[in-house]
């Protein structure tokens, strides 16, 4: 009889317990694209920030499609998320998928790229005007006052290459830097080499580049080491890659962000919101030059 209480009991609890684990709350974090390790790093940083917090989390990958991103969302409406972290292929068409989630009274938290419109509870990011504005006093220190420049664009209509760009051009007109060309190479690090090397048969007195993304700038690293040219490059995001690159004197520098904190800050500030904590409404993570002076 003691064995069959015993049993019983362990049933009882294994029952409790798979009940408990089933009734785990679910948050969701859409992403642009995991094609690219910043993103990757965030990721992981959001995983185990949730299953330490004891939350189910969803992840999905756009693919930079806005409307793979806004399908994404609807999926997780349906999957009964108690919150969704996006990090939005584009500033502007983000605003219809975040708008779904505010008509159904989810709470949506922004990272790294913010939104144009809609409700955000929250948007944790590094201030990428002050680290465009880093990257180039970095040129300044590097080349000199009057250093011949290329920028290399992200993808137009990101909130992070509207702000890196604007940074970036509040260190070119605080000094006599001069600025040859600026053209989007999408946050890719293919079209960073095909672009920088049209940009630098126009423009072969180039002394230095800021590139909006690791990515990009190691694509401008190979085209400028393929023409045989001297020109510092200077990256933003400060992926293993990128620092990588930077230690072995291919990148001059990268401005580091800490995507693997984005994505921890965001599981937790969403749960601190729905625990009924308050919550800022923008949350900045710090950012660093990592160079080789």
């Amino acid at each position: 009889m003691k064995k069959l209480a015993t049993f019983i009991y362990a049933v009882l609890l294994s029952s409790t317990v798979s009940v408990s684990a089933q009734a785990q709350d679910k948050m969701a974090i859409v992403f642009s694209t995991l094609n690219n390790p910043f993103f990757v790093t965030m990721k992981k940083g959001a995983e185990e920030t949730a299953k330490r917090l004891g939350y189910d989390l969803i992840v999905l990958d756009s693919e930079n499609d806005p409307k793979k991103e806004l399908a994404n969302v609807k999926e997780t409406t349906v999957r009964g998320v108690k919150a969704i972290l996006i990090n939005p292929t584009n500033s502007d068409a983000v605003v219809n998928a975040i708008r779904l989630a505010n008509r159904l009274n989810i709470p949506v938290l922004t990272l790294d790229r913010g939104a144009n419109g809609g409700e955000v509870v929250s948007h944790i990011a590094s201030d990428n005007i002050v680290g465009g504005e880093m990257a180039g006093n970095y040129i300044v220190e590097k080349v000199g006052m009057k250093a011949k420049v290329i920028q290399l664009e992200g993808i137009v209509g990101t909130s992070a290459a509207r702000e890196r760009g604007e940074g970036f051009m509040h260190a070119v007109k605080g000094s006599e830097m001069k600025l040859l060309a600026s053209k989007s190479a999408g946050f890719e690090r293919d079209k960073g080499e095909s672009v920088m090397d049209n940009l630098l048969k126009a423009n072969p007195d180039v002394q230095a580049v800021f590139a909006h993304n690791d990515e990009m700038a190691l694509g401008a690293v190979r085209a400028i080491q393929a023409s045989g040219k001297e020109v510092i490059v200077v990256g933003f995001d400060g992926t293993d890659e990128g620092i990588e690159a930077v230690n072995l004197g291919q990148l001059s520098a990268t401005v580091a962000q800490q995507p693997d904190l984005i994505g921890a800050l965001g599981v937790e500030t969403a749960s601190k919101f729905l625990k009924g904590g308050q919550v800022d409404d923008y949350i900045p993570v710090p950012l660093k030059v990592i160079a080789r002076y």
